[in-house]
């Protein structure tokens, strides 16, 4: 009992401090809430409130004691706030009744403003369905104008449309199944695109690859027309400087250059390869395109590189050649024109494959030909189309080497077809003077070779100093200038004119010389042809001039270089061997015909009793052959020739007479037969004089005569009838009048020698003093000539 009380004042001592507190806290008006949450926390709830409650009783205790200190006052304020409350009754039921009024009217304004609100809510989903609608829309739109562009094959307004779709429209679209069936649409359209861009471009391929060769075609024939005029004007530049040289006027040239675009020329259209392009880029596969369309190339060209089996090389070079210059045409404009879709690199790897295709094939195929046509052909297309390309900037001297290395083969078929040619004309030439019935005929069978020996037209019928086959020879000839300086020019030699006099030399040497000495040498020919053959190596020598000539003017060279002694042909030389071999084969004829005539042991009465008063009938015979032939040298063969053959003649027969003397089957003769033979000797000495003047020769050989040629047999005949032979041993006399002996010849001579002729009177003549004389200068002629001998 005890223990209860004593803790009950510690107990509510601390209530006390708690309630102090708390009615300090309230009496602040600080804010309770810790104080209630500190108290549940605590668990205490119940003591907290009664803290409250004892707060709550000491404030109605001060307030007691407040009221009854302030009654009155508080009686006043009770009044008052009665009569406040009698305002605010009044007030509550105005405001109750004003209040009425208001929701009277309010509801339907109420009513009115939910109606409002919502139309404004119906307002704003309306007007957001409309903005989404308008943008499905214009997307939608925009889908059937990329559509239109596909339909109509404008791809690349179509790749704009879907780039516009894509970047600025697709992820803004509001509803959801239409987004993503444009993104589904997207690629496939893409890919479609591609597709088709692709086909129209596989399309241009196989137009391209068609077209290659009329492009190439009319690339190469303009090359050939830029050539021919450049040609006519070196032509026209080498006449000027000739005409300038000569003194013949001042005449001006120009190098009229005719600027020609050759991309305004060579019209093919590539706007599908750049639209192709262009597409593929803007799909950002462009490095891919790049490789495919390098690729596809490669594989035309190397198509276009194979060479047809079915049709022969000499058909088809000008179709191989001219497809290869129209595709490297065409890939030289893509390279400048299409943007980087061709690198230069490439091309040269392309232009590499050619260059070694076409090497390969141009040597196997010249190895295979036999036509020297054919090969010029094929060499002047191919130079061509090395100056075509060329323009474009392609390396084409591998093609031009190949030329220069097949340029043995050719002149190997080309003289080996001059041979034949040659061989034929000659073979089929009747050695017989031409006869040209007309002007036209002496131009071109004469002034065309300046074979001319005199700038006066002659009068027709004309006989010209040459068979047939010299202007025949001579075509061929310059048919050879003609060949040769074509193969040669736009090669690789800038020394033409040096190669085709090489080779002018050599068709003159080893072709026609080497013919014309094969047919003399053959033993088939007689004099006349022998003669011909002579003449007309003459003439073929008088024409190098003009095959040299006409070689430096083909080749450009003015006509003065060429006019130099040194410049002239070795062939020249040849020829003129040939001549006299011609001459030596004619004189050999001649002489051998002469030797029929010369039958003077058979046809002299060695001892005969009288003189012959009419001649040796064969030497009458001998006189009118040799006029005969003198007659025709004299027509067709040079004076210095014509002298040639006559004194050769007269030389022989000269040789003969003394032959005869020596002759085995002679035994012995007479004087008569020595005045006989005299007799014949003045015939020839005459004729000689005759034939010497009459043909021009006494003009030119003022200190020589056909007589000369005579010499031995006039001297040993003169020896045989002088009157005083032994003066033939005092060396004066003998050098003076009989220089042409030989003291051995005249010593068998001699031996056979009797003075008179035997018979009934040979007696009596030797009593004569003269014949004594005669006769003692005889014995002593011989008998020095035995001691000399």
């Amino acid at each position: 009992m005890d223990t209860k009380p004593k803790r009950r004042p510690v107990a509510e001592n601390g209530d006390a401090g708690e309630e102090l507190v708390n009615a300090t806290l309230i009496g602040n008006g600080d804010d309770l809430g810790p104080i209630v949450r500190h108290a549940f926390e605590m668990g205490r709830p119940e003591a907290l409130l009664h803290q409250l409650r004892a707060v709550v009783k000491k404030k109605e205790v001060e307030i007691e004691e407040l009221c009854k200190t302030h009654y009155e006052e508080f009686i006043l304020a009770v009044d008052e706030l009665r009569g406040v409350l009698v305002d605010a009754e009044e007030l509550k039921g105005e405001l109750s009744s004003d209040n009425f009024k208001l929701q009277e009217v309010g509801s339907a304004l109420l009513i009115k403003l939910e109606e409002l609100l919502e139309s404004y809510s119906i307002k704003k989903n309306v007007t957001e369905s409309i903005k989404m609608s308008n943008f499905c829309v214009l997307v939608l739109d925009l889908c059937v104008k990329c559509n239109n562009h596909i339909s109509e094959g404008q791809f690349y307004p179509a790749l704009k449309t879907l780039d516009l779709i894509e970047k600025n429209h697709l992820q803004n679209i509001p509803v959801k199944a239409l987004r993503m069936v444009i993104e589904k649409t997207v690629p496939v359209i893409r890919l479609h695109i591609e597709k088709k861009v692709r086909s129209q471009f596989n399309e241009w391929l196989v137009h391209i690859r068609s077209s290659g060769k009329n492009i190439g075609q009319t690339a190469i024939g303009h090359a050939a027309s830029a050539r021919q005029r450049d040609d006519e004007m070196l032509e026209c530049q080498r006449k000027a400087e000739e005409q300038s040289v000569f003194g013949l006027g001042d005449f001006a040239y120009m190098l009229d250059v005719e600027e020609i675009d050759e991309d305004s020329v060579l019209k093919f259209d590539l706007i599908p390869l750049y639209r192709a392009y262009h597409i593929h880029t803007c799909l950002g596969i462009q490095e891919q395109f790049r490789e495919y369309y390098y690729k596809n190339r490669v594989l035309q060209l190397s198509s276009d590189l194979q060479i047809s089996s079915a049709q022969p090389f000499v058909e088809s070079y000008q179709t191989f050649l001219a497809q290869i210059a129209g595709y490297f045409i065409v890939e030289d404009r893509v390279l400048r024109t299409a943007g980087g879709l061709l690198s230069a690199d490439q091309v040269k790897t392309m232009w590499e494959i050619a260059i070694s295709k076409m090497t390969s094939v141009l040597e196997e195929q010249f190895s295979h030909m036999d036509s020297a046509t054919h090969l010029l052909l094929v060499k002047d297309y191919v130079t061509l189309l090395g100056s075509t390309l060329r323009q474009f900037g392609y390396e084409v001297g591998p093609l031009l080497e190949v030329l220069d290395r097949s340029r043995d083969k050719y002149y190997e078929l080309l003289l080996e077809e001059c041979r034949q040619q040659i061989v034929n004309i000659i073979a089929s030439d009747t050695y017989e003077q031409m006869i040209l019935k007309k002007d036209t005929d002496y131009e071109n069978n004469v002034l065309a070779f300046n074979l001319q020996t005199s700038n006066i037209m002659p009068a027709f019928p004309y006989i010209a100093p040459f068979s047939s086959m010299v202007p025949d020879a001579c075509r061929i000839i310059r048919s050879f200038i003609k060949g040769s300086v074509d193969y040669l020019s736009h090669g690789v030699h800038s020394n033409v004119y040096d190669v085709v006099k090489k080779y002018l030399d050599k068709i003159l040497s080893d072709v026609l010389n080497e013919s014309i000495l094969n047919t003399i040498s053959s033993g088939t020919i007689g004099v006349s042809q022998a003669m011909q053959i002579a003449a007309n190596i003459s003439v073929l020598e008088r024409s190098c001039d003009f095959f040299l000539r006409y070689a430096a003017q083909l080749c450009g060279m003015p006509a003065r270089s060429v006019e130099r002694p040194q410049a002239s042909l070795n062939a020249k030389v040849t020829l003129r061997a040939s001549r006299d071999v011609a001459y030596n084969s004619l004189l050999s004829l001649v002489n051998s015909k002469l030797d029929e005539f010369m039958t003077l042991t058979e046809s002299i009465n060695w001892n005969s009793e009288e003189i012959a008063q009419n001649g040796n009938e064969n030497m009458n015979e001998l006189i009118y052959y040799l006029d005969s032939i003198m007659s025709t040298a004299q027509q067709i063969l040079p004076l210095d020739a014509l002298f040639k053959v006559g004194g050769r003649a007269l030389d022989h027969i000269s040789n003969s007479i003394v032959a005869a003397f020596l002759s085995d089957s002679v035994k012995r003769f007479n004087a008569n037969a020595v005045m006989g033979i005299d007799n014949d000797l003045k015939m020839l000495e005459s004729f000689a004089d005759e034939k010497f003047h009459s043909t021009g020769l006494s003009e030119i050989y003022k200190e020589g005569s056909f007589r000369g040629f005579l010499i031995q047999a006039r001297q040993l005949i003169n020896l045989l009838l002088s009157s005083q032979p032994d003066d033939f041993i005092n060396p004066v006399t003998r050098e003076k009048n009989y220089n042409a002996l030989d003291c051995k010849k005249v010593a068998s001579i001699y031996e056979k020698f009797k003075d008179s002729p035997d018979g009934i009177f040979g007696s009596l003549s030797s009593r004569n003093a003269k014949q004594s004389a005669r006769k003692k200068s005889m014995d002593i002629l011989k008998k020095r000539l035995k001691d000399f001998n």
